[in-house]
């Protein structure tokens, strides 16, 4: 079971995405946070896989509260729930050790496929927030399309497959799955391509893996 934490100070968001997971029967919300403070406390109390915040909360916003919560428990995959208006927060959240970007008004199944794979070690862009992720970045220049293609042309064939894989939000084991390798094998991949392209996380790779034009999207 999926254990997950959802954090956002409107009380019909968090019901509304409640519902949406409640319709998985591998996910369960554990606990809820109105404030960005009760988040972390909850968060300390229930070490869930995954946590959901909102940014704009009241005592703690969510950016703030998933940097916490990231540097006391690296294990609780922290996950930005975002709308278009929040482009200015991409770069503080990826610097706070984000894992994943959901859209409030998106697709249902993408928030449920976002808490799987972020609870099997994966990092999850919605597709239309990946567009804007990457926007923003371009815009502070911290990567641009011809930069990322320089750079994922320096990587093996099978290191791009698994950069691939990564940026569309699989975790080790379904890569290794997909791939037909050895989970041990995939770990070290992805160490490397971390390395060799500078990266700090799995999120910063899969902006990477969708800015190269590596995988649909």
């Amino acid at each position: 079971m999926i254990q997950v934490l959802l954090a956002d100070d409107e009380a019909m968001i968090r019901a509304g995405v409640r519902a949406i997971l409640a319709a998985d029967p591998d996910i369960e919300v554990v606990a809820e946070a109105g404030d960005g403070r009760e988040a972390v406390e909850l968060a300390m109390a229930h070490r869930p896989d995954v946590a959901l915040l909102d940014i704009r909360m009241p005592r703690l916003d969510g950016l703030a509260a998933g940097a916490e919560i990231t540097r006391a428990v690296p294990e609780i995959a922290v996950a930005i729930l975002t709308t278009f208006g929040d482009d200015d927060y991409i770069a503080q959240a990826l610097d706070g050790g984000a894992r994943g970007f959901l859209l409030k008004s998106g697709d249902p199944r993408e928030l449920i496929s976002g808490v799987h794979a972020l609870a099997h070690g994966g990092a999850y862009l919605a597709p239309k927030v990946a567009a804007r992720v990457i926007a923003k970045l371009r815009s502070t220049g911290l990567g641009r399309a011809t930069t990322a293609r320089a750079k994922t042309d320096s990587l093996s064939q099978r290191e791009r497959d698994v950069l691939a894989l990564l940026g569309a939000g699989l975790s080790n084991a379904q890569i290794a799955h997909r791939l037909n390798l050895v989970e041990g094998t995939v770990k070290g991949h992805v160490s490397a391509i971390l390395t060799r392209l500078d990266l700090a996380n799995r999120v910063q790779a899969a902006i990477v893996a969708h800015e190269a034009g590596l995988i649909p999207g």
